[in-house]
């Protein structure tokens, strides 16, 4: 199962997929990004080797309206988050194995663990408000 690209059909059900307590990595690039491009089949079979994960592949340019104001200095960008919980928001090397050691570094974490890293900064308390997928889907929606 490759990775999902949010697009405006299918949105609701994508905001449906994610509404489970699974974990949710986003890949936030751009169509023109030759960058993004090259690594979106790395991305792709990192989605295959976690079925158990949603992936999901944003063109910030496309959906601008969910993407809204959040900080993407670089491609690509990563987003990741159990539940309504960030674990991580950030630019990353475009190496599908960085990704990949991540996610399994943020997956091993307790729910406690997660929980307190992310009230453990003020850059960490805003990623919840602001970087909150989830929250962004229903929002979007509601518009």
């Amino acid at each position: 199962m490759s990775s999902l690209t949010l697009t405006l059909e299918n949105r609701s059900r994508l905001a449906k997929t994610i509404s489970d307590d699974a974990w949710i990595v986003v890949c936030l690039c751009a169509a023109w990004c030759d960058v993004c491009g090259q690594y979106r089949p790395g991305f792709d079979q990192l989605a295959d080797r976690h079925p158990d994960k949603h992936f999901i592949w944003i063109d910030i340019e496309d959906q601008a309206d969910v993407v809204g104001d959040l900080e993407v200095e670089n491609f690509p960008t990563l987003l990741i988050q159990r539940a309504d919980t960030v674990a991580f928001f950030g630019a990353v090397q475009p190496e599908p194995q960085q990704a990949n050691r991540l996610l399994l570094a943020q997956v091993a974490k307790t729910g406690a663990e997660l929980d307190a890293e992310a009230a453990s900064s003020e850059e960490r308390r805003t990623w919840q408000l602001e970087c909150n997928l989830r929250a962004r889907l229903q929002e979007a929606l509601r518009a």
